[in-house]
């Protein structure tokens, strides 16, 4: 009987010495002839071009030319090619020229492109998403 092969130790010597791989899936897309009420929540990337009335968090989150969100989007990366009315939260945050967002931004680093459409206030912060919600100032106290 011939001896069995020993078992093979590239995976387990990769994997206990080097750092895990990023893990990166294929986004997420939520096609236009989609609706969705509540809230989107992922880790991964996502892809809208359907809409949504709620809020969402992810990772990476492009807004489709098709798409609307009515709600705060929050993600380390954030494009915008169609409507947002609601607060916009991210590291990077690029508004393209078909970009229509009515609402506060809240970024690191933000790129917004000729012809877009903007109505509200920028502000930016070193880690715009840590703190979670961004809270609304109160109102002043009469004395």
């Amino acid at each position: 009987m011939p001896a069995a092969a020993p078992p093979s130790h590239d995976r387990a010597e990769t994997s206990g010495t080097a750092p895990a791989p990023a893990r990166r899936s294929a986004p997420s897309i939520l096609s236009s002839d989609l609706t969705v009420t509540g809230n989107i929540r992922t880790e991964g990337d996502i892809q809208i071009e359907g809409t949504v009335e709620g809020d969402i968090r992810a990772h990476q989150l492009v807004i489709g030319e098709s798409a609307t969100i009515r709600g705060e989007i929050v993600g380390d990366e954030v494009v915008v090619n169609g409507r947002v009315v609601g607060r916009v939260r991210g590291l990077k945050v690029r508004l393209s020229a078909s970009a229509r967002v009515e609402g506060d931004i809240i970024h690191k680093t933000i790129a917004i492109e000729s012809g877009a459409h903007f109505e509200g206030s920028v502000q930016r912060q070193e880690d715009p998403i840590a703190n979670g919600p961004t809270r609304k100032l109160a109102p002043p106290v009469s004395e």
